[in-house]
């Protein structure tokens, strides 16, 4: 009898025990104010590391399973005036790939650093580009294919309404493979180049999309190809059936070898979302997979509006992520997004947004409509006041033809004043699931909701994840996931950066 009532009780106790997390919080360093840059490296030998920037000033702090600061290790070696400092990370060592100014040369530059973040060789020089006085100096980008076996540096320098693309091709060991220049048309009023990612191939891809006119949604889209070892570019239309597009967004599919396409139509220029275009590229056969325009219909805009008409529904969504799914399909994330100038001023305006920032993203210090990196609280313009409005989530499971099998709408409100680094959401795969992590605060209270997604669309609203401790004011947009189940989220408390480690 006794041995049931214990079997009874594990089976009750047990499901809710998988479902705790444990919260643990990091030291703060005295110069770790709001106004500092950081970056969350990972995971490595055990310890976590992030790299800190304070002006002129580098560092990178180690912290200990406990999150208790085991050593912060200045990086003296790194000149003045460096910028663009990105990182590729491997599981015992990484590189740090930077850029900085001395007169009118600007110099790239790549150290490798173990787990310690000590120097495993001295810094070498990738690139160097002599500019003008009055030049954007900001033209290295760094980025690498999934599998990280290889490694490109490339700039874009534009001048007389022309784009110099300058690709260097590395491998994991920081060996150059390839070196190619290109120069390309540019009209600044109507072309975009935009999502530079690399395959596991070493391919180059990213996209163009033009539009008649500076105010005017695109009608045209192209996948632009260098492959590895060849100098040229490939263009190639993707036909919009007369339709108009904007903020498109490119995915790799490295296991099925293909490219996803996906952005929001409309069939009149400027006028309200009809749907989801995708087009799914083919490598090998050189052409569309699947091409489809989906209509999206009434029961999710009313599950997915804030206010408002049907029709309006999601004109202020935007796409966020893309997960690939093992059999070709993908899950797509959008989410409601918008600002308020101060006293109404400045009213809301999708094409007026996609306007001022939707840039060729060629610098890593871009804006775009994702809230994934940090604004130093000193950034903030606050001559004009903005209120930022993070809404509700749409979630898309797409088959491999580009159909929807099911949709799925997340609820949430979040408003803030001159600052947004505490809305929208970050998301955690924990392989079975994907968590939708974002702030609860409609009590101004730091509680962080957790509701997880399964391949068939279950959503499961799990336990809210609380602060034992007051004054913690949680970052999940800004988070990283470094382990199966485990995330490092950034936090404020008493006006100082600091982190804290969840384990589901």
């Amino acid at each position: 009898m006794n041995r049931i009532i214990y079997s009874i009780i594990l089976l009750l106790v047990l499901p809710v025990a998988a479902l705790c997390q444990s919260v643990t919080y990091s030291d703060f360093d005295q110069e770790d104010s709001r106004d500092i840059n950081f970056e969350i490296i990972g995971k490595m030998n055990g310890n976590y590391l992030v790299y800190k920037n304070i002006k002129w000033r580098h560092k990178i702090s180690i912290l200990g399973d406990d999150m208790k600061i085991k050593e912060t290790v200045k990086l003296d070696f790194i000149p003045d005036k460096t910028f663009n400092v990105d990182f590729v990370i491997y599981p015992d060592h990484f590189y740090m790939i930077y850029q900085y100014q001395k007169k009118n040369i600007l110099h790239c530059m790549a150290v490798k650093m173990d787990g310690d973040a000590k120097k495993m060789s001295e810094p070498i020089e990738i690139d160097t580009t002599q500019i003008s006085l009055l030049a954007d100096n900001k033209i290295y980008t760094t980025i690498h294919s999934e599998d990280k076996r290889k490694i490109m540096v490339f700039k874009i320098h534009k001048k007389y309404d022309r784009f110099n693309i300058v690709t260097l091709l590395f491998d994991s060991s920081l060996k150059l493979h390839a070196k190619t220049r290109q120069e390309l048309d540019y009209n600044e009023r109507k072309d975009n180049y935009d999502n530079f990612l690399l395959d596991n191939d070493g391919n180059f891809v990213f996209t163009k999309d033009s539009k008649n006119g500076n105010r005017d949604n695109s009608n045209n889209v192209n996948l632009v190809i260098k492959e590895a070892l060849q100098d040229s570019f490939a263009f190639h239309e993707i036909p919009l059936d007369k339709n108009y597009i904007d903020e498109v967004k490119l995915k790799i599919d490295n296991l099925n070898k293909r490219y996803i396409i996906n952005s929001f139509y409309y069939k009149k220029n400027r006028g309200s979302i009809d749907g989801l275009f995708t087009c799914i590229w083919d490598k090998a056969d050189a052409k569309p997979f699947a091409r489809n325009f989906t209509v999206l219909g009434d029961s999710l805009r009313d599950a997915a509006k804030v206010s408002g008409q049907m029709r309006f529904a999601l004109d202020d969504f935007f796409i966020r992520q893309v997960f690939v799914k093992k059999d070709g399909g993908f899950l797509l994330t959008a989410e409601d997004y918008s600002t308020q100038g101060r006293n109404n001023a400045n009213p809301w305006n999708r094409w007026d947004y996609l306007n001022n920032y939707y840039y060729s993203p060629y610098s890593s210090y871009y804006y775009n409509p994702y809230n994934n990196y940090y604004r130093p609280y000193g950034s903030y313009n606050y001559n004009q006041s903005t209120r930022y409005y993070y809404a509700n989530i749409i979630i898309l499971s797409m088959d491999k033809t580009g159909n929807i099998d099911w949709s799925r709408v997340i609820q949430k409100d979040q408003f803030d004043d001159d600052n947004e680094n505490f809305l929208s959401f970050s998301t955690m795969n924990s392989g079975g699931e994907i968590h939708f992590l974002f702030n609860d605060d409609k009590n101004k209270n730091q509680i962080i909701a957790d509701h997880s997604i399964s391949p068939s669309g279950l959503v499961t609203r799990n336990p809210t994840l609380k602060s034992r401790e007051r004054g913690y004011q949680f970052m999940p947009s800004l988070s990283k996931q470094v382990g199966a189940r485990q995330l490092i989220i950034p936090c404020v408390y008493r006006n100082y950066i600091c982190f804290a480690k969840i384990d589901f």
